[in-house]
C-alpha cells in the first residue's frame, strides 16, 4: 500500500516495516520503561500508566500469536505500535511518546537488540565449544596422532586433541569480543529525544535502570547518532566468521579421500545428483562461503556510517538490514558447525599412517633437535638432516630404516644407541612438553583447564 500521498518509489525506499518488525520486543521493552519512567517522574498519572501497559500487553500477545496487523502506512515498528496502542486504550496511548523521538527510540531498540543477540550467539558458541572439548577430550584418549601441516606440508606430529583445542582458543576469544560488543552497547539513549534532550523532567537514569543498561547514554547527539556498538558487533562476528571457515576448511580437506583423517556424518552431508558414492560436506563449504555475506555487511554499515554528519540521518535505517542477517547468518553458521563437529568420526590409524609415512619425514625435526642437544649448533643440524632427508628420500626409506650404524656414519659420534627411539612418535610428542606443547600431559593440562572455563564436565 505504501504511505498515502507518497510517491510508491519513496514508500518502497523508505519503508522499513518489512524489516524492523525484529524489533518488536525491544520496542516494547523500551515503552514499557519510558512509561514507568514518565509515571514515576510525574508526567503520567497512574491510571494512564496502566492503560498503556494493559494495551502494551495486549499487542504483545498479537505480535506473539501473529496477528497483529502490520501495515506500511505506518512505515516502521515504531509507529505500527505506537497507532495500534492508540487504537486500543484511545488517545491516552499517544501520551507514551512524550519526552522520546523515533531517533532514540530506535537507537534503544537496536542496543537491546544487539544485547540480547550477543547473548544468543554467546551460547551457539558455547555449543561449538562443547562439541570441540569432546571431541578433544575422546581424541586423547585414544591417543590420535596427526602430522601438523605447514604450508600444507606434513611438518611435525601433533596430538589432534591439540589440533582441536587450537580451534577453541580462537573461540574462545570471540566470546571476548561479543561480551565487549555487548558491554559497549550497554547505554542507554532513551532521553535523548530527537538529539537535543528533552524538554520534559525526564529521568534517563532510571529509564537505563530499567532497561538494565549500565548507565544512559551521556551526549544527546550521540545518542541517536551512534552505531559503533553494531559495526563492532559485526566486526566479531567477521573474525568468528574466519574462524568458523578455517575449521570448515580442514573438516572439508579431511574428509577428502586425500586426506581420509574424518568421517563427517550423513547428517551434516549431502549425496550427489548423478554420483550415488558421494558424501558432500555442503554444510562446511556453505560456512565457509556465507562469511562473505558477513563481511559485506560489515563493509556496507562502514559506508553508510563514513561521511554522516550529526545527527541522525536516514541513512541510519540501512544498519539494520545488514546487521540483521549477519547475525542470523553466524548463528546458522554456528549451528551447522556445532553439528558438524559434534558428530564428526575421526580415523585414528588414517592419521598416524600419515604422520609415519615413508615420503612425510614427520620426524626430521627431532632428529635435528636430538643432534642439537648433544651440542651441535642447530642451523649444522638442521642442514645435515636436510641433507640426511634427501638422501632417504631417494633410497625410498625413512629415516629411522637407515639404521643405527648408518646414522651414526652419516651424522657423526653425537649419534647414540637412542637414536632410533628418539625419531619414534612418541618421543616426539613426549619431548614437546614446555609450555604450549603438544606433550601428552601438557594436553591433558590444557583440556581440564579448558573445560573450566567454559563450564564443561
Amino acid at each position: 500500500m505504501g504511505i498515502p500521498g507518497k510517491d510508491p518509489a519513496l514508500s518502497a525506499i523508505h519503508v522499513s516495516i518489512g524489516f524492523d518488525r525484529r524489533l518488536w520486543r525491544e520496542d516494547l521493552e523500551g515503552s514499557r520503561a519510558h512509561a514507568r519512567m514518565l509515571a514515576e517522574c510525574g508526567v503520567l498519572e497512574p491510571s494512564e500508566l496502566e492503560a498503556i501497559l494493559r494495551g502494551l500487553a495486549e499487542i504483545e500477545q498479537e505480535l506473539e500469536a501473529g496477528t497483529f496487523p502490520f501495515r506500511e502506512e505506518y512505515e516502521d515498528i515504531h509507529l505500527n505500535i505506537e497507532r495500534r496502542l492508540i487504537e486500543r486504550i484511545g488517545p491516552v496511548g499517544g501520551k507514551l511518546h512524550t519526552g522520546r523521538s523515533r531517533n532514540d527510540q530506535v537507537a534503544t531498540d537496536l542496543r537491546l537488540w544487539v544485547r540480547r543477540r550477543a547473548a544468543e550467539l554467546d551460547q551457539r558458541l558455547l555449543q561449538l565449544g562443547t562439541a570441540l572439548l569432546a571431541q578433544a577430550r575422546a581424541a586423547l584418549a585414544r591417543g590420535d596422532v596427526l602430522p601438523l601441516y605447514t604450508h600444507l606440508q606434513r611438518a611435525q606430529p601433533v596430538l589432534l586433541a591439540h589440533h582441536l583445542l587450537a580451534h577453541l582458543e580462537a573461540l574462545e576469544r570471540d566470546r571476548g569480543r561479543l561480551r565487549d560488543a555487548a558491554a559497549r552497547a550497554a547505554e542507554c539513549p532513551l532521553g535523548a529525544g530527537a538529539g537535543a534532550g528533552s524538554g520534559f523532567p525526564i529521568d534517563p537514569a532510571r529509564t537505563a535502570e530499567l532497561l538494565g543498561f549500565a548507565r544512559p547514554c551521556r551526549n544527546s547527539l550521540d545518542a541517536v547518532a551512534a552505531r559503533d556498538f553494531a559495526l563492532e558487533l559485526l566486526a566479531a562476528l567477521s573474525i568468528l566468521m574466519v574462524h568458523l571457515s578455517r575449521l570448515a576448511e580442514e573438516l572439508i580437506l579431511w574428509s577428502s579421500q586425500e586426506f581420509g583423517f574424518v568421517v563427517l556424518s550423513e547428517r551434516v552431508t549431502t549425496g550427489s545428483s548423478i554420483m550415488p558414492q558421494k558424501r558432500n560436506p555442503d554444510g562446511a563449504e556453505l560456512v565457509r562461503a556465507k562469511c562473505g555475506r558477513v563481511f559485506g555487511a560489515l563493509q556496507a554499515l562502514l559506508v553508510a556510517l563514513k561521511g554522516l554528519p550529526l545527527a541522525y540521518n536516514k541513512d541510519l535505517q540501512e544498519d539494520k538490514p545488514a546487521l540483521f542477517d549477519a547475525v542470523e547468518t553466524a548463528e546458522l553458521a554456528l549451528a551447522v558447525m556445532a553439528a558438524t563437529v559434534r558428530e564428526a568420526r575421526f580415523c585414528s590409524e588414517r592419521m598416524r599412517a600419515a604422520v609415519e609415512a615413508r615420503d612425510g619425514y614427520a620426524n626430521a625435526t627431532e632428529l635435528a633437535d636430538y643432534l642439537a642437544a648433544r651440542g651441535m649448533p642447530f642451523r649444522q643440524a638442521h642442514a645435515v638432516v636436510r641433507e640426511l632427508v634427501e638422501r632417504a628420500r631417494a633410497e625410498g626409506k625413512r629415516l629411522e630404516e637407515l639404521g643405527v650404524e648408518r646414522l651414526q656414519q652419516l651424522l657423526g659420534p653425537r649419534v647414540g644407541q637412542d637414536v632410533l627411539e628418539a625419531l619414534s612418535v612418541e618421543a616426539a610428542l613426549a619431548r614437546r612438553a614446555a609450555p604450549m606443547g603438544t606433550a601428552p600431559e601438557r594436553v591433558r593440562e590444557a583440556l581440564a583447564e579448558a573445560e573450566r572455563r567454559w563450564g564443561v564436565g
